[in-house]
């Protein structure tokens, strides 16, 4: 079966019983702060290889916020936008030069809520190999590949707590060679990752 057949397939028709995170916060934390939610959208590029990767990218340490941080291109979805799966492919065209008529759009996994007020729509995505990919000087520092298969193991998402405005905050990374990839970037694989789980 190929790739695109195979993502599709577990998107779609995932396995029954699946346990999948919602957010960073409880809805009476979201209360406490207004309740504002901005919606946004991130592409999730699998390369088409035998052994497929997802692309990421590292953010710049300049940014005022997530600086530094590993993340899917993607950003916030815009008037213009026509929805999601657009507001995902123009931000990989914007932040990593990705021509969005390259990516054979798989559909859209599940929403999840970040600490700082957005609802993210992670849209998944196939594309060719070995593009040249041109980061945006201004928001991405490096943009890599990690094996998809590595992503999907779950004995490679680690639970960790770290304490946040007087509470604890439980959360996932990732560790893949030197990227730390943790909040809302890997809970996004660890829902992913539920989804799509499939036999080579």
């Amino acid at each position: 079966m190929m790739l695109v057949d195979r993502l599709r397939s577990a998107l779609h028709h995932p396995a029954e019983d699946i346990v999948l995170l919602a957010g960073d916060e409880r809805d009476d934390d979201r209360r406490g702060r207004g309740g504002s939610i901005m919606p946004a959208a991130v592409l999730v590029p699998v390369t088409d290889r035998t052994e497929p990767g997802v692309i990421l990218t590292r953010r710049t340490d300049t940014l005022s916020h997530h600086a530094g941080q590993i993340a899917f291109p993607g950003g916030r979805i815009d008037s213009d936008d026509a929805n999601a799966t657009a507001a995902a492919l123009r931000e990989a065209e914007e932040e990593i030069a990705l021509p969005r008529d390259l990516v054979t759009v798989i559909g859209a996994a599940d929403r999840y809520r970040t600490i700082t007020g957005f609802e993210v729509t992670p849209i998944v995505g196939v594309v060719p190999t070995d593009l040249v990919l041109i980061p945006h000087e201004a928001e991405v520092a490096e943009v890599f590949e990690v094996p998809l298969a590595f992503l999907l193991d779950g004995a490679n998402h680690i639970e960790a707590t770290v304490e946040w405005q007087g509470r604890d905050r439980h959360y996932y990374e990732i560790n893949w060679d030197d990227h730390r990839i943790w909040g809302a970037t890997a809970a996004m694989i660890v829902n992913l990752s539920r989804r799509l789980r499939w036999t080579s």
